[in-house]
C-alpha cells in the first residue's frame, strides 16, 4: 500500500482509497477533493516535515503527516 507519504516531492499520483479510521476526518479529506481517481501532487514540504502540502484539483492543502498516512495512492505510470 501507497500512501501520500511515500511520494517524493512533486511526485503525482492518483488518489485510490481514503482509509481513515476517524470518520469525522475521513468526510472532511472528501470535503477537500480528496476523492478516488483524483490526480494529486507533493508540492510542498514544511521544515519540519509536518505538515506538507499537496496539490489537487487546482489547489494546495496542507496535511498533517499523521491524516496524509491514510490516503492510499497508486503512480500513474502504473
Amino acid at each position: 500500500m501507497k500512501t501520500l507519504l511515500n511520494l517524493n516531492l512533486n511526485d503525482q499520483a492518483t488518489i485510490s482509497h481514503i482509509s481513515h479510521p476517524d470518520a469525522d476526518m475521513k468526510q472532511r479529506l472528501y470535503d477537500l477533493g480528496f476523492y478516488p481517481g483524483t490526480p494529486v501532487k507533493k508540492s510542498l514540504i514544511s521544515p519540519k516535515s509536518d505538515p506538507i502540502a499537496y496539490r489537487l484539483r487546482g489547489t494546495t492543502i496542507a496535511l498533517r503527516n499523521s491524516d496524509a498516512q491514510y490516503v492510499e495512492v497508486y503512480n500513474d505510470d502504473n
